[in-house]
């Protein structure tokens, strides 16, 4: 068992897992669970940056652990959209997704891409908090929140003091850092300086 912390972004899971092999699509979690990572098991994935999606399965969708594996055509293959895919390796995973592109199966929203970095748009504000809120299934301030957790949380175990994260990672005091931990991460400042316990990945290569 481990802590599924929050994050804001949405994947695709490849599992080995007594001798079978499956292809899991997973939405972001808006708060910490404990998850079973059986022993035997292999996973390997990718994660999404911010403002991709799939037409077929909306974030929003699969939130919150509600993600979806996709049917196996053979013990090699899935089917997704009518068709059958096999399924990607570590090694030819970047190659899939850009298949997947091709396809038109995963796209990208350049407004929600912009918002997100903070750039002035052409749309309303309305507009584009609708627009956020329907492609990564999170508002901006949901993903404000949890990304700063996890900031927070790297900070604390890289050894530095819990008063210090408070104001690197801008929350109005220890008590605010507390409750947004417990939230997003499952754990307090304290368990998460100890660092004894398993956390899912706060850090991965960059999103695709």
């Amino acid at each position: 068992m481990f802590h599924s912390i929050a994050t804001c972004h949405w994947v695709m899971v490849v599992t080995r897992l007594e001798g079978k092999i499956s292809l899991t699509v997973r939405g972001p979690e808006t708060k910490a669970t404990m998850a079973d990572c059986p022993a035997q098991g292999e996973w390997f994935g990718v994660l999404f940056k911010l403002g991709t999606f799939m037409p077929l399965m909306r974030s929003g969708n699969l939130r919150d652990r509600n993600g979806v594996t996709l049917p196996n055509a053979t013990g090699h293959s899935f089917w997704l959209n009518g068709s059958a895919w096999d399924f990607p390796n570590f090694e030819n995973m970047e190659t899939f997704v850009n298949k997947l592109v091709r396809s038109g199966l995963i796209g990208s929203d350049r407004t929600v891409e912009g918002a997100i970095r903070g750039e002035l748009q052409s749309v309303t504000t309305r507009t584009e908090q609708r627009r956020v809120l329907q492609v990564t299934g999170l508002t901006r301030g949901a993903i404000h929140q949890i990304e700063r957790a996890r900031r927070a949380t790297q900070l604390l175990r890289q050894g530095t003091p819990i008063l210090d994260v408070v104001h690197e990672a801008g929350y109005y005091d220890q008590a605010h850092l507390t409750r947004s931990l417990q939230r997003f991460i499952g754990q307090s400042p304290a368990r998460i300086t100890h660092g004894k316990e398993q956390l899912s990945f706060l850090y991965n290569k960059e999103p695709a």
